[in-house]
């Protein structure tokens, strides 16, 4: 997951102040109901729709964080997950992944999605040394800032085995438009963009584009760098929204996932337990365009 490197909010500061995350019976029955997957237009095949982003929560290779990991990695699959986006800049990020799926046994289990500066073969060469891993799913241009930025040694790297898809990211509003011009011309498998429920700028451009090109879409941030969990805080979920949210984190990620065009959404996250409740905006059911035209005004509301 692309981000920018500022502090914020974290699900824990959001369970600790609000008192921890509430189980409910229509949370177990929710667990019940068929798994959302969406299909990668450009193959015909289907991953879950909740992966992990690890940008800070796994920075630094150390015994504790590598149990913080196993922890999540494993939550994540028991759950139904497998998407995992990482980068060769997210500290030692791609190390600690490296140790704990060798350890596990987890990678056949895994969809790992990694990003490179530059179309730099040592820069690649060093992620799959640290992942400890041949290839990886998806392979991504990370922060796309010129319209004639290439992906042609990407799309070589692709041919060769060493990446299955290969895509493009930003977090950033000022590099849309050479987002925008790169997708239409290189047409990748894959774009990586903010777009939370207080972060819309990207539905009006970048996923129509997207989809006419038949690209998946990876949304970053979901949680709008922590400033949704924060708006919140001391709130109760709605009574209408209980019908298709079990938390204030399945609200906000249900809200792009009601977006068919939104192949996955990928919150950090470094406790399993808030990755089980990530998890469960993949179970049950979805908002419909006027519980989602709503979900629109609450926020602005806020």
């Amino acid at each position: 997951m692309a981000i920018r490197m500022t502090r914020q909010i974290t699900r824990r500061d959001f369970s600790v102040l609000a008192g921890g995350l509430l189980v409910s019976t229509r949370a177990v029955a929710q667990m019940q109901t068929p798994l959302l997957t969406r299909e990668i237009l450009s193959s015909g095949e289907r991953i879950p729709a909740v992966g992990l982003g690890t940008a800070y929560v796994f920075d630094q290779d150390d015994g504790a964080t590598r149990s913080k990991a196993d922890a999540v990695l494993q939550a994540l699959v028991k759950n139904g997950g497998r998407l995992i986006d990482t980068a060769s800049t997210y500290g030692d990020a791609e190390s600690v992944l490296g140790e704990v799926t060798a350890a596990s046994g987890l990678r056949d289990k895994l969809f790992i999605a990694t990003k490179l500066e530059s179309p730099d073969a040592r820069e690649l060469k060093r992620s799959l040394t640290r992942l400890k891993i041949a290839s990886v799913d998806l392979l991504q241009l990370h922060n796309v800032r010129s319209r004639q930025q290439s992906l042609e040694r990407f799309r070589e790297w692709k041919k060769q085995g060493l990446c299955r898809y290969v895509g493009i990211t930003s977090t950033f509003h000022r590099d849309y438009r050479a987002v925008e011009a790169v997708l239409e011309r290189e047409k990748p498998d894959f774009v990586q963009i903010d777009c939370s429920l207080d972060n819309r700028g990207a539905e009006k451009a970048i996923l129509p584009l997207a989809a006419d090109i038949g690209a998946g879409v990876l949304t970053a941030l979901p949680y709008g760098n922590g400033r949704l969990f924060k708006a919140v805080h001391g709130k109760e979920l709605p009574d209408w929204a209980r019908v298709f949210a079990n938390s204030w984190g399945q609200f906000f990620l249900k809200y792009l996932l009601a977006d068919s065009r939104i192949t996955a959404v990928i919150p950090g996250t470094g406790d399993p337990g808030h990755m089980t409740d990530n998890a469960g905006a993949m179970r049950g059911q979805l908002p419909d365009p006027d519980q989602r035209r709503r979900m629109v005004e609450f926020a602005d509301s806020l």
